[in-house]
């Protein structure tokens, strides 16, 4: 067992059987990871697969499991979490939204991404606050955690949806949009590629990034939350982040309770 699986085991404990059952129904435990945040999967493995905070997340809690280990992945978080009710993952790396909530039990966060706007060459945005005005138009990613936010808490503005963050980003561009959505991190690579544009000041909220279990698995979430809380408790995501090299991503708060 490698030592941050024993850091966090020291504090949690053997899992109870009911959860290593609920959690390995196939065998094995079965990851679903989102390929396309690049913070939480920054890179790819010798053999192609998943390389990053996420993917050792769930390497460390299958180890505390004593499971083996399947990463499921997929392009984006919209078919990951329409997955939930397929049987096709028993844990998940996904940020947390109260649509998805609907059909996934979520852990609290163990990682917090802040999303903002970028403006193009001469716009008068100032700040995130005015963006949600009528006739204003803000690209976004179709199904990403900032954007669900965002189509519920936008009140007067238009959202243009895209394809994935470059879809968003073609839109934003070719349409001549007010504001492109998006996670601070990506959108400070455009910021330095597209000229004249700027970052708003601000956020107009941080991603939770979180472990999930479908509906039917909701005896593993106790479990799962003391997992999160020990890891963060331990430094252990906070190594992670530091090992992986990304900038932009925080460690979440300490659950309240565990």
């Amino acid at each position: 067992m490698t030592e941050e699986a024993q850091r966090i085991g020291a504090i949690i404990g053997a899992p109870p059987e009911a959860v290593r059952q609920a959690l390995s129904r196939h065998g094995v435990l079965r990851a679903g990871i989102n390929l396309s945040n690049f913070l939480l999967v920054s890179s790819r493995t010798a053999d192609g697969g998943p390389a990053g905070v996420s993917p050792d997340m769930a390497a460390i809690l299958a180890e505390c499991l004593g499971l083996p280990l399947a990463y499921v992945p997929y392009e984006s978080p919209g078919p990951l979490a329409d997955a939930a009710e397929r049987d096709e993952w028993d844990v998940a790396l996904v940020g947390a939204e109260p649509q998805r909530a609907a059909v996934i039990d979520f852990t609290p966060a163990y990682t917090e991404i802040e999303a903002t706007y970028l403006v193009p060459q001469g716009s008068d945005l100032r700040s995130v606050g005015e963006v949600d005005r009528k006739g204003r138009r803000i690209a976004v990613a179709a199904r990403t955690a900032y954007g669900l936010w965002l189509e519920r808490n936008i009140q007067a503005a238009e959202l243009v949806s895209g394809e994935g963050f470059d879809g968003a980003y073609r839109h934003f561009v070719d349409r001549k949009l007010d504001a492109l959505a998006g996670l601070r991190p990506k959108l400070i690579e455009d910021e330095k590629t597209l000229p004249g544009s700027r970052m708003l000041p601000g956020r107009f909220m941080a991603v939770q990034q979180a472990l999930g279990t479908p509906k039917t698995s909701g005896i593993a979430l106790d479990y799962l939350t003391r997992f999160v809380a020990a890891a963060i408790e331990t430094g252990t995501v906070a190594r992670l982040i530091a090992k992986h090299g990304v900038t932009g991503l925080s460690v979440a708060a300490m659950p309240s309770a565990r």
